[in-house]
Formats: structure tokens, sequence, C-alpha cells
């Protein structure tokens, strides 16, 4: 029997990396959600940040299915139809942001406790996010599998699984910070469309998001300052390296600058989008 689909949970003794580790494969998404907020809390797990962790698995169940993002028409707002798809692209980007919260607690060694904590912290904001996505598409009579989705995210994790660094850059300061300039118009078009749940949903979403993309940033510099590197060139250097796609605005600048963003970088932000 596969434990995973059972719902089977990592010892309450196991160490936080590796019950993230655990939790990473497993295949059933909502399991997977649940199973992140009941077992992922750092106050009842002892982390090393120096165990070693097997090979990394990252599950997947069978549904959605992959295409490439230009394979994914746009379906209009205004139907139950384009709603849910759009809710369920939402919770896609959930599911991955799960997934890379796991991921970097497991994958990475040798950083601060805090370090860990605070990415299990994310993992758990993101797994409430995409069980409340998932919510709203079964009141939409659809479920998270019913439309095809892309893997963008997950591919850039996959490139930069082997530079933390990178990861920082390009991940939650590059493409999780894209969903801080997109989520006000997201949110705005289902307030249009009368979707005032799935608005809300998003107000919550953004709220957090702006901690998730912070936290990025607080660790990027530390790790600049560890290493003696400047943030600005350090960027633009893992930029140029791990082919980032450019920056597109508008610009959700109030919502970047709380998320720790500084005005140098902003400023570098516009200049690449020219």
């Amino acid at each position: 029997m596969d434990t995973r689909a059972a719902g089977w949970a990592p010892c309450p003794g196991d160490d936080l990396r590796s019950a993230a580790a655990a939790l990473l494969a497993f295949d059933d998404p909502c399991t997977k959600a649940r199973t992140v907020l009941q077992s992922i809390d750092p106050r009842r797990r002892p982390c090393d940040p120096m165990a070693a962790i097997a090979p990394l698995r990252v599950g997947r169940s069978a549904s959605p299915r992959l295409v490439c993002p230009r394979a994914l028409r746009p379906r209009p707002v205004h139907t139950v139809e384009g709603r849910a798809a759009l809710i369920h692209a939402l919770a896609h980007i959930e599911l991955n942001a799960i997934n890379l919260g796991l991921d970097i607690v497991a994958r990475f060694r040798g950083l601060p406790v805090a370090f860990y904590t605070d990415w299990c912290a994310v993992a758990r904001d993101e797994a409430r996010h995409f069980l409340m996505l998932e919510a709203h598409l079964h009141s939409l009579e659809h479920r998270y599998g019913d439309f095809p989705a892309h893997d963008g995210l997950w591919e850039m994790a996959e490139r930069t699984r082997d530079d933390l660094l990178a990861r920082l850059a390009l991940v939650p300061r590059t493409l999780e910070a894209r969903g801080l300039d997109a989520s006000p118009l997201i949110r705005d078009k289902l307030a249009r469309a009368g979707d005032a749940r799935g608005a809300a949903l998003l107000d919550v979403i953004l709220a957090d998001e702006i901690g998730h993309v912070a936290t990025g940033n607080r660790w990027f510099r530390w790790l600049c300052e560890r290493d003696g590197r400047d943030p600005l060139a350090a960027y633009e250097e893992m930029a140029r390296t791990y082919r980032a796609p450019p920056p597109r605005g508008p610009f959700n600048l109030q919502a970047r600058r709380q998320a720790g963003f500084t005005e140098d970088e902003l400023a570098a932000l516009a200049r690449a989008a020219n």
C-alpha cells in the first residue's frame, strides 16, 4: 500500500528537514496540503541543519495535464468555467509553492535553524492557500486537476536545485514577486465578475505572499552578506546565469516595498522592463 495515499504523516520525533522531505513525496495534493498543516510545526520538531537527507522525490498526481504556457487558452472570467479555470491556475501555483517550501527545507544544509523554520511557515501558508482555493473550486463544481496547467515555477526550482543563492533570487524574489504585481489585477477581475469569495481569497493570499517574498529577500541578503557579495550585482548575475524571465510591468510597488525591495532594486526592475 502507498502510505502517502493513505495519509501517512512523519512521526512526532522526526527531524523537521526529514519530515519536509517525506511530505514532498506525497502524491495527492489535498493530502499533502492537509498533512503539511498537521505535521510541519517547528515548535514540535527538532531541526538538524546538518542532517543528511535521502535523494528527494517530488510527488505528483496524475492530473492536471502539464502543457507549455502558450497552450493554455484564456477563458472568459464572466463564465463559471472561466472563473474555475482561473482559480485552478492559482491553486496550481500554490501547490508548487508548497513543494518549493518543503524542498528548500530538505535540500539545503548547514543554515541557521531560523532559515528552516521560516520556510516551514511559508509551506504551511501555501498549504492553507491551496485548500482554500480547492474548496472554492468545489463551489464552482470543479476540482484541482480538471484543467491543464504549466510548470514554469517548478522548472526554475529544478534549474536552481544546486545553488541556494540562485533559488532565493529567482523563485521568491522573481517569480513569486510577480504574483504581488498580478494579484490586485486578478482580484479586481473576479470582483467585477461577481465572484466576491474569490476576490476575498486573493486579498488573503496577497497579504501572506508579501511576507513570503520578504522571507526570500531577507535570506538572499543574509547569504550575500555572509559571502561578501553586493545583492544587486548578485541578483543580476543569477538572472543571467539561470535565464530568468524578463520583468513585465505594471509593478505593485507598494507591495514590493512592503516585501523589502529597496529603491535601487525597484529602479533596476523598471530599467530591465523598458
